[in-house]
């Protein structure tokens, strides 16, 4: 098939969507389909390397009314038989026009693919309608995929079921360190000790992640005196939501109030080898989400792909994927002590710790990239097979 990814942000850009995007076009490309992304122009005017297997359209003069209209004149010339909007309101800068698909007569099937169902920005006071515009692509497209079990629950009673999929995300990291990687090496270049507990957290930051939480944890862990430490993995912000900056500064205000500033290192954005090193690096991942752990998390994922010991929130709604013990430990939201108690019962307890990992490897089984790409093709030829 020839297939159309519309995303936002496409790397360089630094965002989980244009990276799942990328993996995705990839992963389509090697079952023998053609994958074409079709996105702007990045903001740094840089074209990454190795995407050889995909073609990337940079045609998309801004993310206004008009993008459809640019969209659809490349979707004639490659004679594409699908196109797939990976939707998250951030990536098209808050601009409500992307959800309004064109009608069917006027180009090939459209899916939405919602990432989240965040909304977007349309005016001071909308309130509702801007849930009304989320429903509106849900409604208008031939299908859609969520990448979630609460997002599916959100959906199902706002669209016909029949149309709606769910299909996971997989890492955006895949466990390919440097060559010559060395743990302790690692570790040394952080300057720990062979006793020190390295706590690890990979992703962005932002009001949902539970970042002054992490910190208050690590502060408690220091005063009983366990010698933690921590590693943020990664960027602090990404490309499509700048907003978070001031999350991030609040973050790094609460890190020199507590004194913890020697405890607390970074590794800034980093290529996916040195994310992968990193991560092999840590002794246990702590993801304390405000709204729970969710499937829809790429920073859950690649510490699962990586077989890390993972502490995290429990989710808003049941998962029976997830076994509290098994393949990670769950505490409450907003709740920095049950958080401490975890991470250092995970630490101090090898068995436990190797049965997360265990675990971990376990549940990542289930959303390898082939995996998820052989689901979205069967629903793409099926939408082709109906004329749809």
């Amino acid at each position: 098939m020839r297939i159309g990814l519309i995303t936002g942000e496409y790397p360089p850009d630094r965002g989980g969507v244009g990276d799942f995007t990328a993996q995705l076009g990839h992963a389509l490309a090697a079952l023998g389909h053609q994958a074409h992304i079709i996105t702007s122009q990045s903001p740094s005017g840089e074209i990454p390397d190795g995407a050889a297997d995909v073609a990337v359209h940079r045609v998309v003069q801004g993310w206004g009314w008009r993008c459809w209209g640019q969209v659809i004149r490349l979707a004639e010339d490659l004679a594409l038989d699908v196109l797939d909007v990976q939707y998250q309101a951030a990536a098209y800068g808050m601009h409500p026009a992307i959800n309004v698909v064109p009608q069917p007569q006027r180009c090939p099937p459209v899916v939405a693919t919602f990432h989240d169902l965040k909304v977007p920005y349309l005016f001071p006071k909308a309130g509702p309608l801007r849930w009304w515009v989320v429903r509106m692509l849900a409604r208008r497209a031939a299908a859609v995929v969520v990448t979630n079990r609460e997002d599916f629950l959100r959906l199902k009673e706002e669209i016909d079921p029949r149309k709606l999929n769910l299909i996971p995300i997989g890492s955006n990291i895949p466990v390919s360190p440097p060559a010559g990687y060395d743990r302790d090496a690692e570790r040394a270049r952080w300057g720990l000790e062979s006793d020190d507990v390295l706590l690890g957290y990979f992703g962005f930051l932002n009001q949902s992640k539970g970042g002054e939480e992490l910190i208050r944890a690590l502060e408690i862990l220091v005063k009983r005196g366990l010698p933690a430490h921590l590693l943020r993995i990664g960027g602090q912000v990404g490309s499509s939501d700048p907003t978070n900056r001031r999350y991030a500064e609040r973050v790094e205000r609460l890190i020199a109030e507590r004194g913890l500033a020697g405890r607390v290192h970074r590794t800034g954005y980093a290529s996916p080898a040195q994310v992968s090193a990193a991560l092999l690096a840590t002794d246990v991942c702590v993801l304390p989400y405000r709204d729970g752990v969710s499937f829809r998390r790429g920073s859950l994922l690649a510490c699962l792909a990586h077989g890390r010991a993972v502490v995290t929130t429990r989710p808003g709604v049941p998962l029976p994927e997830i076994e509290d013990g098994g393949n990670m430990v769950l505490v409450a939201p907003d709740d920095a002590e049950e958080l401490a108690d975890s991470v250092e019962q995970v630490s101090s307890d090898p068995g436990l710790r190797t049965q997360l990992e265990r675990g971990a490897e376990a549940l990542a089984a289930g959303f390898t990239w082939e995996r998820i790409a052989r689901r979205t093709a069967a629903m793409f030829e099926g939408l082709a097979r109906d004329g749809r």
